[in-house]
C-alpha cells in the first residue's frame, strides 16, 4: 500500500514538474529580437526579417506626459444606484488623477466613498467603501501606488446634495478624490 501511495505521489510530482518546464530555447539564433530603438520599424536583429505586424513602430505609454495640475483634473466619481461599478463618462477623472500622482509620487489622496440616504447604516457603509475601493483599484491598474491612496466610507453621513428624489440622490451616489 505504502509502495503505491509513493508511486502516485511520484506520477503527479514529474506530471507537475514537466508542465512547468519552458519550451522556450534560450540561444538568441532562435528566435528573432525585435529592436527599440528609437525610429526603428521594427527590424529584427540577425539576417532574418519580420512582416505583418511586427514591422510597425512600438509606442509607449507615458502617464506623466500632459499631466494636469490637480485643480483641474475632476474629482468626483457618480454612480448607479446600488453599484460600484465605474462608469466609462468617468474613466478621464481616474486616469487625470493617476497622471498626477504618477507625475509626483509624494502626492497622497483620499478616496471617500458615499451612498443616497436609501437603505441601511450599516448596508451603506458597506457599499460606500465598495465604491471607494473601486475608484482605489483602478487607479493601481494605472501605476498609482497603495502608499498614495487611502479608500474610506462615510456610506449616507455626508450628503451632497438635500432632497429626497431621484436628483439628489443621485448627486450623493459617488466617490470623492481629496488630497490629503
Amino acid at each position: 500500500m505504502k509502495l503505491s501511495r509513493l508511486t502516485l505521489i511520484a506520477a503527479v510530482s514529474s506530471a507537475f514538474f514537466a508542465g512547468c518546464a519552458s519550451n522556450v530555447p534560450l540561444d538568441n539564433k532562435a528566435a528573432p529580437v525585435e529592436s527599440r530603438t528609437p525610429g526603428s520599424t521594427g527590424s529584427t536583429s540577425g539576417s532574418s526579417s519580420t512582416s505583418g505586424a511586427n514591422s510597425g513602430k512600438l509606442a509607449s505609454v507615458d502617464l506623466t506626459k500632459n499631466a494636469q495640475p490637480a485643480a483641474e483634473v475632476g474629482r468626483v466619481v457618480y454612480f448607479d444606484y446600488d453599484s460600484f461599478v465605474i462608469k466609462d463618462e468617468f474613466r478621464p477623472v481616474i486616469e487625470g488623477q493617476a497622471k498626477v500622482l504618477s507625475a509626483d509620487k509624494s502626492k497622497k489622496l483620499t478616496i471617500e466613498g458615499h451612498t443616497d440616504e436609501r437603505g441601511g447604516s450599516e448596508y451603506n457603509l458597506a457599499l460606500g467603501q465598495k465604491r471607494a475601493e473601486s475608484v482605489a483599484k483602478s487607479l493601481k491598474l494605472l501605476g498609482v501606488t497603495d502608499a498614495q491612496i487611502e479608500a474610506v466610507s462615510f456610506g449616507k453621513e455626508r450628503p451632497a446634495a438635500q432632497g429626497h428624489d431621484e436628483a439628489a440622490w443621485a448627486k450623493n451616489r459617488r466617490a470623492e478624490l481629496s488630497s490629503r
